[in-house]
């Protein structure tokens, strides 16, 4: 709870401004309520809004949803070496609290690589954590959003790129991944008007087969070197 301390104030006008927007949307309180307690899924629930406030059809919600959630079977790949041997009392709850946030600092924690056998203990504070933040946030959102006149001209929904940022800088540690960086972050600006965010997809994809590639070339490189 406390390394995540500093991520939970970036996702504080995220969540204002989510329940500001959520009143307005056409959702009911307990609708708006219900899709905090049970989605828990920021970038979903903004969008999930908006395309509700379009009167947008439900499949095409569902759909766009679905695809930018995407982004958590790569976390949960990457955390499943560190989780595989628990039984699932503790893997569901985990997969469902898991954030960006959290995996940010919980990925961090398990990669030092030392003997505890209650790493999964960290997880789930840094989940519980963001999951009562978020909640608290939202309800508040809800509850000022008709006194809380333009919300997104705020400009306050800039704490969470900023805080996406933040958390990708402590892991850009090696050419792979500065490639990988690079290149996700191109691919985002070039694909940034694909229908139903598909180009998050693109871009973790094209990210991904850089850095790989990177990679590979280091390791011909270096074995060439050594030849």
């Amino acid at each position: 709870m406390r390394d995540t301390l500093p991520l939970l104030l970036g996702a504080l006008p995220f969540a204002l401004i989510y329940g500001a927007i959520a009143a307005s949307s056409g959702l009911s309180m307990a609708a708006a309520i219900a899709m905090s307690a049970f989605v828990f899924a920021g970038s979903s629930q903004f969008i999930a809004v908006g395309l509700v406030a379009a009167q947008t059809p439900v499949a095409i919600i569902v759909l766009t949803t679905l695809i930018v959630n995407l982004r958590h079977m790569l976390y949960s790949a990457t955390l499943l070496p560190y989780l595989k041997e628990l039984p699932q009392r503790w893997r569901i709850p985990l997969a469902f609290w898991l954030t960006d946030e959290t995996f940010a600092v919980t990925v961090h924690r398990f990669q030092r690589n030392d003997a505890s056998p209650y790493q999964h203990w960290y997880q789930l504070g840094s989940s519980i954590a963001m999951y009562l933040n978020w909640q608290l946030w939202c309800f508040l959102g809800l509850l000022l959003g008709n006194r809380i006149p333009d919300a997104q001209g705020w400009g306050l929904d800039v704490a969470m790129p900023v805080t996406f940022i933040g958390m990708i800088i402590p892991f850009v540690r090696t050419l792979p991944v500065v490639v990988c960086v690079l290149t996700a972050g191109a691919a985002s600006l070039l694909t940034l008007t694909l229908p139903y965010k598909l180009g998050i997809v693109v871009s973790a994809g094209a990210g991904i087969a850089s850095g790989l590639l990177a990679q590979r070339l280091a390791a011909t490189r270096d074995e060439t070197c050594r030849q």
